[in-house]
């Protein structure tokens, strides 16, 4: 899963990876190529903060290769944490698996607590009040914002 020329905070205006791909670093984090969208509410890409997978108005996403912070224009799936700031249509590397420091304050939370997009900000992550919520991180010491990464692939 080692990619050659993967460099996880580059941006890119075309694709240098197809949109999808998976790669790994050394610390065994797991990450994905991705295409930003800034939804209606032109979110716009900040490193550290969470992304969602992309469905016009909340409809139910169909293309994983997607993604934005804007809330109200995903299906409230997690997709990742941006590791560049992306302009609208750009391209680059999510982190998807391991542990990860974020860039805003989780919504509410204790250490340990599942962690879900349902309730949350744009670009951040609420804890889970449903059986029913998209779980997609856990805190690990929500004081320093440090979660461990379980998005979907």
């Amino acid at each position: 899963m080692f990619i050659t020329g993967m460099k996880v905070d580059a941006v890119h205006t075309s694709p240098q990876f197809a949109p999808g791909v998976k790669g790994m670093d050394y610390r065994g984090n797991i990450y994905k190529y991705v295409q930003y969208e800034t939804g209606a509410g032109a979110v716009a890409a900040v490193a550290g903060n969470v992304c969602y997978y992309y469905a016009a108005g909340g409809a139910s996403a169909g293309d994983t290769t997607k993604v934005t912070s804007d809330l109200s224009d995903s299906s409230e799936v997690g997709a990742g944490i941006l590791q560049a700031v992306l302009a609208d249509g750009e391209y680059g590397w999510i982190q998807i698996k391991g542990p990860a420091t974020i860039t805003p304050a989780l919504t509410a939370g204790a250490d340990g607590d599942p962690l879900t997009p349902t309730g949350a900000t744009d670009g951040t992550l609420d804890v889970t009040a449903a059986t029913t919520d998209a779980i997609c991180a856990y805190a690990i010491d929500a004081s320093a914002k440090i979660i461990l990464c379980d998005f979907p692939f």
